[in-house]
């Protein structure tokens, strides 16, 4: 084995969390992409707590987010949802998944600036409708045309999703995976280490 495959020293692990410090790791994206399962791998391999922002809303609210958006509306979700945001923040560093539309609230987006560091984890219109059109709980996709909500979304939502500081490809491939090619980026985004990426067909090969 040459020393481009050896495989990257857990040590490098510490390195990224002593670059972090204070901030989070937070994960962004439409639903569907993987947020908090490959958020809860990603906290268990840094050794951070995992923390969902919907399930933290839905026990601040002691209500669903279906229940959320039926009783009281969007506008009143997406103000609650902020102020969860920030309050996880405050209190970092953790891994933070967010839900679809949390990003497109500018204060929340200059919050994550400041506190963290943000992942967009970035999938396909085919691979999203796969995942999503069997659960009954996607308060937005409660229309006559769910396929095509998810078209409307991903139009509005990529553009402000593109602002996140990393782009990690969600796909059809083993979750551990895409846990990998996150921490390798974050590797390179905090410590500058771009040696230590090795290339794609060299990572896909030693996985």
């Amino acid at each position: 084995m040459s020393d481009a495959a050896l495989p990257i020293p857990a040590s490098s692990d510490a390195d990224i969390l002593s670059a972090l410090g204070a901030r989070s790791i937070v994960l962004v994206g439409m639903m569907g992409v993987g947020k908090s399962t490959i958020g809860r791998r990603m906290a268990l391999r840094l050794k951070l707590p995992f923390v969902d922002a919907d399930t933290e809303i839905e026990t601040s609210a002691q209500m669903s987010i279906p229940e959320i958006f039926e009783r009281h509306g969007e506008l009143y979700f997406r103000d609650g949802e902020a102020r969860v945001i920030a309050r996880l923040l405050d209190g970092g560093p953790v891994v933070l998944a967010t839900g679809g539309g949390a990003f497109m609230r500018e204060e929340t987006r200059a919050r994550i600036a400041a506190k963290a560091v943000s992942i967009w984890l970035r999938a396909d219109h085919d691979v999203i409708m796969r995942r999503v059109r069997r659960r009954a709980d996607r308060p937005l996709l409660q229309t006559a045309d769910p396929e095509g909500t998810v078209t409307r979304l991903l139009t509005e939502r990529e553009p402000v999703y593109s602002h996140a500081e990393i782009t990690i490809a969600s796909r059809e491939v083993p979750h551990d995976r895409i846990v990998e090619e996150c921490i390798e980026a974050l590797r390179a985004r905090l410590c500058g280490d771009q040696a230590a990426q090795p290339p794609a067909d060299v990572a896909s090969a030693i996985r």
